[in-house]
């Protein structure tokens, strides 16, 4: 073991989300040592349960993380709280040698491989009142949440072009859906005749706040002072890649884009998840930020097997070179340097 680390393993994982413990489990289940370290900041905390996840439908976050946590301990994988403060290659240029990864209070693990899922990060509308209730009253997925607020009065704070869209998916489950124009551009004539034709309406005027009534969103208040009567309301935040920790490694998130306008980033890699950066993969919602929670755990088995498969082959090449090198007759030099060795060893 280096010694530069307190332990090593196959693959150190950074992130105890769903795609994190699927990882784990995968690789739990193939024999492999892996570490996963978890900060305890999952991104759906504030939503009070999981759906459209088969079997799991309705569970709470906490439960689906705590279930996974067990399962991967299960089959000999080590979960740790903690944030991890630094990655780097162990030889100092490439991964030949590994990686380092710095845990804060000075631990350190060694790692063949290295998968981070540590998701991503909303940047939410500033407007008062939308941070407090997002999660429950302050939506963006219609399969998320669109069964929760079927049938109530629905309004959409528009910041870009994706507005529009978003009313138009809305209204499959309402036939009250409201569009507050707020800060995004004005509407093509094709949106406003869409919005129209589906009995969407169209408020013109920034918002300045939310309503909020014993914890119950009941309005969105605008700059001029109307309140328009309101049960949900759907924003489109930014989604921020949390990629720190593999900036060291060369790696820095990319932006997503829709129609021109920036919703995000993420970082980029294959469909197995590997980066450009030998030896580093990703998956989940650092990778891609529209995943799902069940799309989260079936990245993180496919990478964890494609990670495996990658083991796998070194593992061969190292076999295959220490079997020639045993299969090599020995030079005369060397058989009398093993005879050399063998006398001494008798003498002691």
């Amino acid at each position: 073991m280096d010694e530069t680390v307190d332990e090593q393993y196959d693959v150190v994982i950074v992130g105890g989300g769903v795609a994190g413990l699927s990882a784990a489990l995968t690789l739990g289940r193939a024999r492999r040592s892996v570490l996963v370290v978890d900060a305890g900041a999952p991104r759906n905390a504030p939503a009070g349960h999981v759906h459209n996840y088969l079997g799991r439908e309705g569970m709470p976050p906490g439960g689906l993380l705590a279930a996974g946590r067990a399962e991967v301990t299960g089959y000999g994988g080590q979960v740790v709280s903690g944030t991890v403060t630094s990655a780097q290659f162990l030889n100092g240029q490439d991964n030949a040698g590994g990686f380092r990864v710095g845990l804060a209070g000075g631990r350190a693990a060694g790692a063949r491989r290295l998968l981070v899922t540590t998701g991503l990060v909303d940047e939410l509308p500033d407007v008062p009142g939308v941070a407090e209730l997002w999660g429950r009253a302050i939506l963006h997925c219609p399969y998320c949440h669109g069964w929760e607020v079927r049938d109530q009065a629905i309004g959409v704070l528009a910041t870009n072009p994706i507005g529009v869209h978003q009313a138009l998916l809305f209204r499959h489950w309402s036939a009250d859906v409201t569009v507050f124009a707020h800060t995004a551009p004005a509407p093509s004539r094709d949106a406003c005749e869409q919005l129209a034709a589906r009995g969407i309406r169209l408020v013109n005027g920034e918002v300045a706040a939310l309503e909020v009534t014993d914890g119950r969103l009941t309005g969105v208040r605008l700059r001029s002072g109307e309140v328009v009567p309101r049960q949900a309301v759907v924003v489109m935040p930014r989604f921020h890649a949390r990629a720190d920790v593999l900036a060291a490694l060369g790696l820095k998130p990319t932006e997503q884009r829709v129609d021109g306008h920036v919703i995000g980033s993420y970082v980029q890699a294959d469909p197995t998840g590997a980066t450009s950066v030998p030896g580093v993969w990703v998956a989940g919602n650092v990778a891609d930020p529209g995943a799902g929670v069940v799309n989260c755990a079936a990245a993180g088995l496919n990478t964890a097997a494609a990670i495996n498969a990658d083991l796998i082959a070194e593992d061969t090449r190292r076999a295959v070179t220490a079997h020639r090198y045993r299969s090599e007759p020995l030079s005369a030099e060397a058989e009398r340097n093993v005879r050399d060795r063998a006398q001494g060893d008798r003498r002691q």
